[in-house]
């Protein structure tokens, strides 16, 4: 693949990762949107860490993705703390436990590799309150963001130049994800309108 479409690639990547957020904060300033702060903080957290280990082996696209992820998903549990769900139940105390120890014994890993698959792991941990919530209330999420995240990630795969784990893991884990909780929430948002009728 060319440097230009690679670059091409990776600047959609980042437009789509940037604009993703905007639609979701939009929803949490207006009260639509009640985002799990567990999650989104989770996320936070291991995305900026999964950036600085992709940079770190050299790989760009992923750590460019990273970077634009960790500062979107911050910028939600800063604004969620405000007007979001800040209700934190035992699933969420467990998954932030789980997390919090994961992120630990990751710091025994030298390896960018088994950093990204122990952060990957831990993410799935922390969003299960998220999968949770959207499954009991899929109309206090905002789907074209999830949407929108999966297109991002996968510019990202498509930018790649490398199928070193470090290049692919934590995108590939993204397009899945978000492609999941996009699709979660139509399913949820269609079931309730139909109930509804």
């Amino acid at each position: 693949m060319s440097p230009v479409v690679v670059t091409l690639l990776i600047v959609a990547s980042s437009i789509l990762t940037v604009v993703a957020v905007v639609p979701y904060l939009i929803a949490v300033v207006r009260r639509k949107t009640k985002p799990r702060i567990v999650s989104w903080f989770i996320w936070s957290l291991l995305t900026g860490i999964s950036a600085v280990a992709s940079y770190s082996d050299q790989q760009y696209p992923s750590g460019i993705l990273l970077t634009v992820a960790a500062l979107g998903t911050l910028s939600v549990v800063v604004l969620g703390w405000r007007f979001g769900d800040k209700e934190i139940g035992r699933l969420d105390l467990v998954c932030l436990i789980g997390a919090l120890v994961g992120v630990l014994l990751w710091q025994v890993f030298d390896s960018p590799a088994l950093a990204i698959l122990a952060a990957v792991t831990i993410d799935i941990i922390g969003g299960i309150p998220t999968w949770f919530h959207i499954w009991r209330k899929p109309h206090e999420e905002t789907a074209i963001t999830f949407a929108l995240s999966f297109l991002g990630a996968f510019c990202t795969l498509l930018a790649s130049q490398d199928w070193k784990v470090t290049a692919i893991a934590y995108p590939l884990y993204l397009v899945l994800t978000n492609l999941f909780m996009a699709s979660l929430i139509y399913i949820g948002q269609h079931r309730a309108y139909n109930r509804n009728i």
